[in-house]
């Protein structure tokens, strides 16, 4: 660690945070906490350049408990930020970015001084054989079989290692497990095989900078990555509907996870937007908290598999409205509180008292980083070879981000082995 970070006890905490003569950034930290490890090298490497003018401190939550409790600490890492004992600026939790942390400790000092600061942030450069931009599934497995191949290999995430599988209630077919699976437990056990095999992982970072004809990426604006071959499995993420309130309410009574958001309308009417597999299940994961669920779907029949649909219409909680689509999301005080639905058959239009919306109409790419390299079908996925390889000379694309029939996480596990197989052969030669 870093001689200018200081680790504490609570027993500090008044002498060290709230009487200290300087601004202080306070990291409340776990042990055997993924979000953790991935704050830890930025924290080090923020404190090097702005440790003259920020205390940075440390306490073990586990450890400081009451402490924590008593400033509302729940989850770890949270950074807090001080000036003059008084937390000011955004207090960041979970999976943090270096951005967010340097623009929260730019914000407790002098403009003149912050700018000096920033100049003496070091560039760093690193070669690998093997980038993986992504680490949901595919990403984890492609990185498993490349590590184990004795390939250096680097994943990198805008968020920690999962993807949409973390974020997933319950998975109850992937080979091997008799029961259903909390997807957060499998996303963090092929994390840490991953880790194991060798994967170097860069998580929660912003990819800054992108030159694929090169094969190299900057992230955070602090380190290149220059690979011999890359696999592209960034995912897809939910696809928004368009609705009038969609964009201002997101967040604030909308939301797109059941897993995130589901606990928060215990013995709540909540309104749920799609037919397909994710709307169906979902609903059924959000009747253990709700009281009562409307399905609003504009066909007449659910796309969803025949079970979940069999479980759905046996759930006393939950009643559907086939054949209406959205047309606007209202704002009751401060969250939505009314959808605006309209029946495609007559044209009327009506509205559902409600105290919160669910919306699963399907997915999209997450590509923006690479807009016009690829060539996409027309739904806007990669289309790659049998081996996952693109139009693109070295890099391969695996997952939900590629042209497929199928989008599951076993199909996911599928490419991310075929293109590391693929790449380990090529360098094997």
């Amino acid at each position: 660690m870093s001689d200018r970070i200081l680790h504490i006890d609570a027993d500090r905490y008044d002498e060290v945070v709230l009487r200290a003569e300087r601004p202080v950034v306070l990291d409340f930290y776990s042990t055997e906490c993924p979000p953790c490890e991935a704050l830890a090298t930025k924290f080090e490497a923020l404190a090097a350049v702005y440790g003259e003018d920020v205390r940075f401190v440390k306490i073990h939550r586990q450890d400081n408990r009451p402490l924590a409790q008593s400033l509302g600490v729940t989850s770890s890492p949270t950074l807090i930020f001080y000036r003059d004992g008084v937390p000011t600026g955004d207090r960041l939790t979970g999976g943090i970015r270096r951005v967010d942390v340097e623009r929260n400790l730019r914000a407790l000092l002098p403009v003149e001084r912050a700018d000096v600061l920033a100049t003496r942030v070091p560039r760093t450069r690193t070669e690998c054989d093997v980038l993986i931009v992504g680490s949901g599934p595919a990403g984890l497995t492609a990185g498993i079989y490349s590590a184990q191949a004795r390939f250096k290999t680097i994943a990198i995430d805008r968020a920690m290692p999962g993807g949409n599988l973390s974020i997933t209630h319950q998975v109850s077919n992937f080979p091997g497990f008799i029961e259903p699976q909390p997807g957060y437990m499998l996303a963090h056990a092929m994390s840490e095989q991953s880790a194991k095999a060798g994967v170097m992982h860069r998580s929660a970072v912003d990819l800054t900078r992108v030159d694929l004809a090169a094969k190299e990426v900057e992230i955070d604006g602090v380190e290149t990555i220059h690979a011999r071959k890359i696999i592209i499995a960034t995912g897809s993420s939910p696809r928004p509907i368009g609705v009038k309130g969609e964009t201002e309410y997101r967040g604030r009574g909308l939301s797109y996870c059941a897993t995130c958001d589901a606990k928060y309308y215990q013995d709540k009417h909540v309104v749920v937007i799609g037919g397909g597999n994710s709307a169906v299940e979902e609903s059924l994961f959000i009747a253990k908290f709700a009281s009562r669920i409307t399905v609003v779907h504009q066909f007449d029949t659910f796309q969803a598999n025949k079970a979940s649909q069999e479980a759905l219409f046996a759930n006393p909680k939950i009643s559907v409205l086939f054949g209406h689509e959205p047309r606007e999301f209202v704002k009751v005080g401060d969250t939505v509180g009314e959808v605006v639905v309209q029946n495609l058959a007559t044209g009327d239009f009506h509205r559902i008292a409600c105290d919160g919306v669910f919306i699963f109409a399907g997915m999209r790419p997450n590509l923006e980083p690479f807009a016009g390299a690829f060539d996409l079908d027309g739904f806007g996925y990669v289309r790659v070879a049998e081996d996952m390889r693109t139009n693109v000379p070295d890099v391969f694309a695996a997952g939900d981000v590629r042209s497929k029939p199928f989008r599951q996480m076993t199909t996911a596990v599928s490419d991310g082995t075929i293109a590391a197989m693929a790449i380990a052969r090529e360098l094997g030669d």
